[in-house]
């Protein structure tokens, strides 16, 4: 029997491999509904969706390596990159999914509470919070929907050499800003972000990407403490709202 290997698990979900297998656990069965919808709709490869029997969902691993991960540098070549734009471009041009997004107004107003707690209970500095709070407000416009994967961590895209061979984890899919996938994608990657847009192939405007950054990094820094994760890791989270000071 192949080693079962702990992906990622906390109280919400919990994903598994075994040998080429991955094996999703999942207390919202909405997730993984959005999760296989998105996939058979998404025009980017995607993993072959197994079998699935609530509340477990059996996916194929797909070919290849990850982009990089968040807190080490990118080891994957400016062509990679480039393929990542254009293979998100691609799934931004797409139809609307069917699920809606988060509207401006509730963004803003959990953006306000996430920020009023962290300095509330002193688990940021105060100076840091009101300064990522400032440049967050560049991605608080209206946008024009698009499909968005939602959850476009660096981990998420799937590389061999410089093909895109996957996208995976499409739980948080739905009609929303294309910036925040471009912002997702390079958080903590700075330096990667001319590659990406490079791919992507349309103009881009990089205040409302870095707005992106602070804005997600202030939404996650409290999830990510009280489900087991370390947002203050070297090169994670935490240093990168220390970047916009």
């Amino acid at each position: 029997m192949d080693e079962v290997a702990v992906v990622v698990a906390h109280s919400e979900r919990a994903t598994l491999r075994v040998g080429d297998v991955f094996l999703k656990v999942d207390a919202d069965q909405t997730r993984i509904d959005v999760e296989v919808e998105a996939m058979a709709l998404a025009p980017v490869p995607t993993p072959e969706v197994l079998w699935r029997r609530p509340p477990v969902l059996a996916i194929a691993a797909v070919p290849g390596t990850a982009l990089g991960r968040l807190g080490e540098p990118s080891t994957a070549s400016p062509a990679a990159w480039a393929a990542a734009g254009a293979a998100v471009r691609k799934l931004h041009d797409a139809p609307l999914p069917p699920w809606p997004g988060r509207g401006l107004d509730a963004l803003t107003a959990e953006l306000d509470g996430e920020c009023e707690w962290l300095v509330a209970n002193g688990a940021r500095p105060a100076d840091l919070v009101v300064r990522n709070r400032e440049v967050a407000a560049a991605p608080l416009r209206p946008w024009t929907p698009v499909f968005t994967h939602g959850d476009l961590q660096i981990t998420h895209v799937f590389v061999d050499g410089d093909e895109i061979t996957g996208i995976i984890d499409w739980s948080e899919a739905c009609r929303g800003d294309a910036l925040f996938d471009l912002a997702t994608l390079t958080l903590g990657h700075e330096e990667r972000l001319d590659d990406l847009v490079a791919g992507y192939g349309a103009d881009v405007d990089l205040d409302v990407i870095r707005g992106w950054w602070s804005l997600r990094s202030l939404l996650v820094v409290r999830w990510l403490v009280e489900h087991g994760f370390d947002p203050s890791a070297p090169g994670c989270e935490v240093d990168v709202l220390r970047s916009r000071l």
